[in-house]
């Protein structure tokens, strides 16, 4: 039999990180915004009984239902990203091999566990929410596949708990008969319809479908999937995730950007965060694309998009390198008398930074260059994100994201942590 997978997901994160810090907000109803102040990205439970749904834009959600009540919060990814530090470094201890599959879910190998898998899951699920105060829901099966499908029934039905182990072939099927295709773990709505009218209508029908009909018509994707939804693993745990293949950081800006130097400012200003990544995983950058657009959703408004490539002579992971390319390609795709809403950079041909060869005219990046950058990244790890930074990434910053709501970055900011007042009885010693 095959060694039994765990998915850890935890609920309701972004809302859930709200709330660690803030117990006000418990048991009211929560909504966590996208950049910009625009889409609902996340909802508490009472939240979602209001009908607010995901991907909704704010303002028609408000139009749409009665938010009297419901509590807003600007996206802190800040202390999203810590406090999911914090999760799978807990999680961590309960196996010895572990993926963290995304900013909220992990995959752990629980082999030798036997009859207590249940217990375990369960003791791992109350420390997770004494040690960090995140609620969990854990599905336990023989393939990763599987695993979503008892997470799903583990965060949905309350008498299981939080845990769900499915193992038994027959409470398999019971779980996968009804369920609609889309929610399987990799297919899509398109490839749900095409499946839909060859007569395969939910996933036991998927997993009971010949295997040489799904290998004749489909990809080897949905062979997998199949080969997973039968019990049989193609998807192994990943313990060391595999190596970038481009870093993009891009935002929607909080004010239209009609001037160059605004748009250079800002083009300036993702490099210096994607560059932050590039070092962090020791990698150097080969190729820089730089990317600008207006708003689609404004057609009174002239439309324009394109985006520049910029081939770099040496992989490099100077910011000030990857900086000027970036402005070279601005300068290649600049067009005035639009106004723009967003715009990105994208790093490719990544590769490890101790491999990086020159040429004739153009050389790695010397001693000196890693020594300013590695004293960068150390000042603003320390001191917090932009003690150091370059003058090209403006001072002013009038185009940065809107962030009405935003709460504190409890965990990582010395001017932002949780205060306890004394109350008059403290002050007195009673």
């Amino acid at each position: 039999m095959p060694a039994p997978i765990a998915l850890v997901d935890c609920n309701n994160f972004y809302a859930s990180c709200e709330r660690m810090f803030q117990p006000a907000l418990r048991g009211k109803p929560v909504v966590v915004l996208s950049n910009n102040d625009g889409c609902v990205i996340a909802r508490s439970n009472e939240a979602k009984a209001l009908g607010i749904a995901m991907g909704e834009p704010w303002h028609v959600c408000r139009k749409r239902v009665d938010t009297q009540g419901v509590i807003v919060r600007s996206s802190n990814y800040t202390l999203y990203g810590d406090m999911s530090a914090r999760v799978m470094r807990t999680l961590a201890g309960f196996t010895p091999e572990l993926e963290v599959y995304s900013i909220d879910e992990a995959f752990l190998d629980l082999r030798g566990f036997g009859s207590r898998l249940d217990a375990h899951a369960r003791e791992l699920r109350r420390t997770v929410l004494q040690w960090t105060g995140i609620p969990v829901s854990v599905g336990i099966a023989a393939t990763k596949t599987l695993a979503k499908v008892a997470n799903r029934r583990a965060k949905k039905d309350p008498a299981c708990g939080g845990v769900c182990v499915l193992l038994d072939e027959a409470a398999i099927d019971n779980q996968l008969a009804g369920m609609e295709l889309g929610d399987i773990w990799g297919i899509g709505g398109r490839l749900a319809r095409k499946l839909q009218a060859l007569g395969i209508g939910d996933a036991l029908a998927l997993k009971r479908a010949d295997a040489r009909f799904i290998r004749e018509r489909f990809s080897v994707v949905l062979e997998r999937t199949q080969a997973e939804l039968r019990g049989i693993p193609c998807i192994e745990i990943e313990e060391a995730p595999p190596d970038r293949k481009s870093i993009m950081v891009s935002r929607s800006f909080g004010q239209m950007i009609e001037t160059r130097a605004e748009m250079e400012e800002a083009v300036a200003t993702y490099v210096m965060r994607a560059a932050e990544k590039l070092r962090r995983q020791h990698l150097a950058c080969g190729r820089v694309v730089v990317f600008v657009m207006t708003n689609r959703f404004r057609p009174q408004d002239a439309q324009y998009a394109r985006e520049q490539a910029v081939q770099l002579g040496a992989a490099t992971a100077d910011t000030g390198r990857l900086i000027a390319a970036a402005r070279r390609g601005l300068a290649a795709l600049w067009r005035d008398g639009f106004r723009y809403k967003k715009a990105g950079v994208m790093l490719l041909d990544l590769l490890p930074a101790a491999s990086v060869m020159g040429g004739l005219f153009d050389w790695p990046d010397d001693s000196r260059s890693r020594a300013r950058m590695r004293a960068v990244d150390v000042l603003n790890r320390r001191y917090g994100r932009d003690t150091v930074t370059f003058a090209a990434s403006g001072i002013r910053r009038a185009w940065r994201l809107r962030r009405e709501h935003v709460s504190p970055r409890f965990t990582t900011c010395w001017e932002e942590l949780l205060t306890v007042r004394d109350t008059p009885r403290a002050a007195a010693g009673v």
